[in-house]
């Protein structure tokens, strides 16, 4: 489907502006500030999204919402929905690796498969791709970046590892 003609909007959190998008069926893009933030030129900015999705996000940021439900539209791949899926059903505070979440969808050998559609998840943090780190305890790979992946993690008190509780440079072993 198309990305044309969605609706957007942009909200503060306490990890930077976020832009929102979405269609009447549900929201279908979040982005982080600086990285591909800029809406398309056929995309219609409006005050808010017809869903609580700004309200949710406020919430999850005040840490008082650990988990989300808001009306999804993501686009892509069935093996890309099969990964977003079971992404929705790690529970708050709580982390896997790219191998734990390969099992999960029931093929632990599509680790790397796996580790490509977390990346291309387009609702971060309302599908919480952050919650998946290196087999290593690492955080990996991460598209609002390493800092802002530890900060949700951090908001959700799920830093597993010394290596991430310190803020020590994280290795990039994704596996």
């Amino acid at each position: 489907m198309s990305t044309k003609n969605l609706l957007y909007t942009t909200v503060s959190s306490s990890i930077g502006e976020l832009l929102l998008a979405g269609d009447p069926t549900g929201l279908r893009h979040i982005h982080f500030k600086g990285h591909d933030f800029t809406p398309l030129p056929d995309w219609q900015a409006v005050a808010a999204l017809p869903y609580p999705v700004a309200d949710q996000l406020d919430s999850y940021f005040a840490g008082h919402l650990r988990s989300f439900d808001l009306p999804l539209h993501p686009q892509g791949t069935a093996f890309q929905r099969k990964v977003w899926a079971a992404l929705a059903e790690i529970p708050y505070g709580e982390t896997i690796s790219y191998l734990e979440l390969a099992r999960r969808i029931g093929n632990p050998s599509s680790v790397r498969a796996v580790g490509l559609a977390n990346g291309r998840n387009p609702l971060p943090i309302v599908v919480p791709c952050h919650r998946v780190i290196g087999s290593n305890g690492a955080l990996v790979g991460y598209a609002g970046g390493l800092s802002i992946k530890r900060a949700l993690l951090t908001l959700e008190g799920a830093l597993a590892s010394p290596t991430l509780a310190t803020g020590s440079s994280p290795q990039l072993d994704l596996f």
